[in-house]
């Protein structure tokens, strides 16, 4: 074996870079294949942020956990979930130190771009009768049409019923779908920019060909779908007003690549960053700091309203959580640790001009800190401060977890934000750290099941500080 020269030697020391985890820790790829399995259940079961809560709920109850009582004292180790309007739920384990010792927050976002109806969506065009829309969050329009979608939501009928849907999803399902031209049609088409090769007011989902029987009804396609949904939902045109209904992608969660080192579904982000955080509060029994786990709603357009993180729904819950105790929120938030976990932008060779390599997070090199979001000039950023970064940095480090730094792309490509702010503007030290993602907001996205693994066990890690 040769020697090491001597500036090899000084690099080594006081050089860095991040490895592939199957490089430093070939013996988590089988870990990492295992514990993906739970996680692409979970997707399946989690396609809208109701069903995401629910889910939670179920796995959480199953866990110990009970329903929040407010005005109860809780000991140490005791186990509580809230429920903020069927999209929001927050997991509590208390800690050993008192609340104003601070917390240890994990907050994920469980929305995703999606498919949304109008509230008067249904109506027929030359013998086809369609569904309008209007998209929810940022997604490419082009990559909605043509490819099968479901139906998710709830129904408020006249009479004050709530009906659930789900259509689908199951193998024998009718799909529904959004058309687009043939090509040997789209010479004008193709003459439109990239972000109008679908408009918005052209995602109209095809529901229906047949014709209601009677000759002298009008709108017969639109009337055998509303005799449809009336047979099985007990709705009438009308309960449309009273309606929450989603179109998501009809996909499975699924093992991409021969090795099945990657998992592909539909809004992973954030769901990838919600499932591992409610994994590692059910592993962490006897923290020494109350963990408080969130799942919260509206990331995608904005976070506003009263499911969403700018909104006073966490803020009231910490003071139920300090009034039986007498503890000052304030001094909570003062001394409280946030991880707002959410993805980045994996680094992508195909369009690789769009992104710094240096400072981009890669699949399989573990969950990334941001330090910031935002775009541009950093404009809605929390940016982290380095005394957060360290303390984060040092709790993973401790548990053997393999992490990375990343940047959404070049400076002035683009950018995005996340709910850190909303948390830092509650006086709470907070930073991203999450999961590298592939087509990100595309209807099927792409992650490393090394990277999910080390995610989880980061934040293990974090509620063990």
């Amino acid at each position: 074996m040769s020697k090491k020269s001597e500036g090899n030697k000084l690099k080594e020391k006081l050089g860095f870079s991040f490895e592939h985890i199957a490089g430093r820790k070939p013996e988590d790829i089988e870990k990492a294949q295992e514990f993906c399995e739970g996680y692409k259940a979970f997707m399946n079961a989690s396609k809208t942020e109701r069903e995401c809560c629910a889910y939670v709920q179920q796995l959480a109850e199953a866990e110990g956990y009970t329903c929040f009582e407010p005005g109860k004292t809780y000991k140490a180790g005791e186990r509580t979930y809230f429920i903020n309007r069927g999209k929001n739920i927050i997991l509590v384990t208390f800690g050993k130190r008192p609340l104003e010792e601070g917390v240890r927050f994990n907050i994920a976002h469980i929305d995703s771009p999606r498919l949304d109806l109008k509230p008067f969506p249904l109506y027929e065009k030359d013998e086809i009768a369609y569904l309008k829309t209007h998209y929810y969050g940022g997604i490419r329009k082009y990559q909605w049409g043509t490819i099968p979608l479901a139906m998710h939501g709830v129904i408020m009928l006249k009479d004050g019923t709530k009906v659930t849907l789900c259509v689908g999803e199951e193998e024998d399902d009718p799909k529904f779908v959004v058309s687009d031209l043939l090509p040997h049609l789209a010479a004008k088409q193709n003459k439109r920019p990239l972000n109008e090769g679908l408009r918005g007011e052209e995602l109209n989902i095809i529901i229906g060909n047949i014709p209601y029987q009677d000759e002298d009804v009008s709108e017969k396609f639109k009337l055998t779908v509303l005799q449809l949904l009336n047979e099985r939902f007990g709705m009438t045109e009308q309960d449309f007003t009273r309606a929450e209904i989603e179109m998501v992608p009809a996909v499975k969660a699924a093992d991409i690549g021969l090795d099945r080192s990657l998992v592909g579904a539909y809004g992973q982000d954030d769901k990838v960053c919600a499932y591992t955080a409610v994994m590692a509060a059910f592993e962490i029994r006897k923290p020494e700091y109350t963990t408080v786990t969130v799942l919260t709603d509206k990331e995608e357009i904005g976070s506003e309203g009263n499911t969403g993180m700018a909104s006073s729904a966490l803020t009231d819950f910490i003071e139920d959580l300090c009034e039986p105790v007498s503890a000052r929120p304030r001094e909570v938030y003062r001394h409280s640790v946030c991880l707002s976990s959410d993805v980045n932008a994996a680094y992508d060779p195909t369009f690789a001009d769009v992104f710094d390599k240096r400072n981009s997070c890669l699949l399989g090199h573990g969950p990334v800190l941001t330090k910031y979001t935002g775009a541009r000039g950093k404009s809605g950023s929390n940016d982290a401060s380095a005394e957060t970064m360290a303390r984060v940095i040092a709790c993973m480090e401790r548990e053997g977890v393999c992490w990375q730094i990343g940047e959404l792309g070049k400076v002035d490509e683009g950018g995005g934000g996340t709910i850190a702010l909303f948390m830092g503007n509650r006086n709470v030290d907070t930073v991203d750290l999450g999961v590298p993602v592939l087509a990100m907001h595309a209807p099927f996205e792409i992650t490393s099941k090394l990277d999910i693994y080390h995610t989880y066990k980061a934040f293990c890690a974090f509620y063990k500080e």
